[in-house]
C-alpha cells in the first residue's frame, strides 16, 4: 500500500482497536500473545483468533512464533489511533476539565473520529503537546520518554519522580481515578515509605501517605529523584 492509499484509506474501527492494542502491549514489553490481546480487548480468545485472519488478510498483521507484530501499515495505522486518542486525552483533561477516567474512556471514541483538520486544531489549541496526561508519548511528537524503573524497584527511602503510567495500568477499573485523586501524576515528587515482600507499597506524595497495591508498584514507571 502506497503512502497516499494509507493515508487516505479508512479503516474499520475494530481493525483500529485491534492494532492500537498491539502496539501499547508492545509498548509496555507485554508479549503480544492472543491472550494478552483478548484480556486487553475484553474478548474471547476465538474472537482474536479471528480477527487475526482479517488482520493478516488486510496486512496489518502477521504472525510469527505465536506472538502479533504489525506490519510497517498496521503499525503506522496504530500510530494514527493511539496519537489521536492521547490527543483527545489531553484536549478532554487540559481544555474541558474532565476527569482523567472520563477523558481515558472518551478518548476512545474520539480517536475514531477525529479528522486530519480537528486533529491539527487540537495541536494548535494544545501547543503541541508531547505526552497525554499519563505521561505516555503521543506518536509523531518526536518525544522519547525516559525509560524508568518500576516503582517496587526502589528501596525503602528513596526519593522519586512519577514519569509514566502505562496503558496497562489505565485499563485497570478504577486504577486512573485512584492515581489522580492521590496525586501520583507525572511530574510528582514521592517518597517511598514502606515496601512489603508481596509488592504493596506506602508512599509520601504531596504531604500525604498513599498505599499502592502490587499491580500499580510493579509497573508504574518513575525515576529517582
Amino acid at each position: 500500500m502506497s503512502a497516499g492509499e494509507y493515508l487516505n484509506k479508512e479503516w474499520h474501527p475494530a481493525f483500529e482497536e485491534y492494532c492500537e492494542a498491539i502496539f501499547e502491549l508492545q509498548e509496555d514489553d507485554i508479549d503480544t500473545i492472543r491472550a494478552r490481546v483478548a484480556e486487553r480487548l475484553k474478548v474471547s480468545r476465538p474472537a482474536v483468533s479471528e480477527m487475526t485472519r482479517k488482520l493478516a488478510g488486510a496486512e496489518l498483521v502477521v504472525v510469527a512464533e505465536g506472538r502479533l507484530n504489525l506490519t510497517v501499515t498496521g503499525r503506522r495505522l496504530a500510530e494514527r489511533v493511539v496519537r489521536r486518542h492521547r490527543l483527545a486525552e489531553r484536549f478532554l483533561t487540559d481544555v474541558l476539565g474532565l476527569s482523567w477516567a472520563e477523558s481515558h474512556h472518551e478518548a476512545g471514541k474520539w480517536e475514531h473520529v477525529i479528522s486530519e483538520r480537528v486533529e491539527a486544531a487540537m495541536v494548535e489549541v494544545l501547543g503541541d503537546p508531547t505526552t497525554c496526561p499519563h505521561g505516555n508519548p503521543i506518536p509523531g511528537s518526536g518525544y522519547e520518554p525516559s525509560p524508568g524503573v518500576p516503582l517496587g524497584s526502589l528501596s525503602i527511602g528513596d526519593a522519586f519522580i512519577v514519569r509514566r503510567i502505562p496503558e496497562d495500568l489505565e485499563w485497570m477499573p478504577g486504577m486512573l481515578e485512584f492515581l489522580e485523586e492521590s496525586g501520583m501524576v507525572p511530574g510528582v515528587e514521592a517518597q517511598l515509605t514502606s515496601l512489603a515482600a508481596d509488592g504493596t507499597a506506602d508512599v509520601n506524595v504531596s504531604g500525604g501517605a498513599v498505599r499502592l497495591g502490587p499491580d500499580c508498584t510493579s509497573r508504574l514507571l518513575v525515576e529517582t529523584a
